[in-house]
């Protein structure tokens, strides 16, 4: 059981945005905190609320400050001081026993990453491809790391990866943590990535819901679409979700490519 968190800064985003930010790192109980306060937040939603955007470990508030001021809720103390005793507020009234922990029950159906919800997140098994043409960086991994190209692809599908935010692109999920022995740098430079793509960078996995330059390491990819702008909802991750990959071979991908 992690130590709960006792500290915090607020700092502001310009003259509309405020952030509470936990810590700069990738921990589980730093996002399990910033996503009840971004579920607090919804639920003390306010005029001139534009978005809440959940990060690592960090809340991002973004507001138009003449609605607040005009709707009266700040007062005479003005936007950015309500906004941030808000925030305050926010970090108060949840605690350890208030985030969402735990995992929900998950469910595989022929690689369509169907969840069975719960109040925890959501869970999903998700297909990916580890061979050749799928998998464009995959020897270069294997051979960095000194392990097999078949034992990335099992060290990969070994460890359950918890969503710990959206973005970048619509959909696209920052997943951690990989094993140690997959940990790699980003490329130097972006190259074009294959939607679907399945990539590492430092202690990350993500996949990329649309063709789009890249610079995470390609080791596999995946039939599902992460994004759809004609489903509701169209992104198929949140923060807070639970992801496990399996492999697939490249008939099984291009059987359920034509079917998703």
């Amino acid at each position: 059981m992690a130590a709960p968190l006792t500290s915090y800064s607020i700092f502001a985003l310009g003259d509309s945005a405020m952030t509470l930010d936990l810590g700069s790192c990738i921990e589980e109980h730093h996002n399990i905190r910033a996503q009840a306060i971004h579920d607090w937040l919804q639920a003390h939603r306010f005029p001139g609320l534009l978005d809440i955007i959940v990060a690592y470990s960090s809340v991002s508030v973004f507001y138009d400050p003449a609605v607040v001021r005009a709707s009266g809720v700040a007062g005479a103390h003005g936007a950015a001081f309500w906004v941030e005793r808000l925030l305050v507020r926010g970090w108060e009234e949840t605690g350890p026993g208030a985030a969402r922990t735990g995992v929900g029950a998950g469910l595989e159906v022929d690689g369509t990453a169907r969840p069975m919800t719960s109040r925890t997140g959501q869970s999903f098994r998700i297909p990916v491809c580890y061979e050749a043409e799928y998998a464009p960086d995959l020897e270069a991994v294997a051979r960095q790391q000194g392990v097999s190209k078949q034992g990335v692809a099992e060290l990969h599908c070994a460890s359950v990866y918890r969503v710990y935010m959206i973005g970048f692109l619509p959909g696209f999920p920052y997943l951690g943590t990989v094993d140690p022995r997959l940990e790699m740098p980003r490329k130097t430079r972006p190259v074009p990535v294959v939607a679907g793509g399945v990539g590492i960078a430092g202690k990350q996995t993500g996949i990329y819901p649309l063709n789009s330059p890249g610079g995470w390491s390609i080791i596999g990819r995946t039939p599902v679409r992460l994004f759809d702008p004609k489903a509701t909802p169209p992104v198929l991750l949140q923060t807070g979700d639970r992801v496990e990959f399996y492999p697939i071979s490249p008939d099984e991908f291009r059987q359920l490519s034509g079917r998703l």
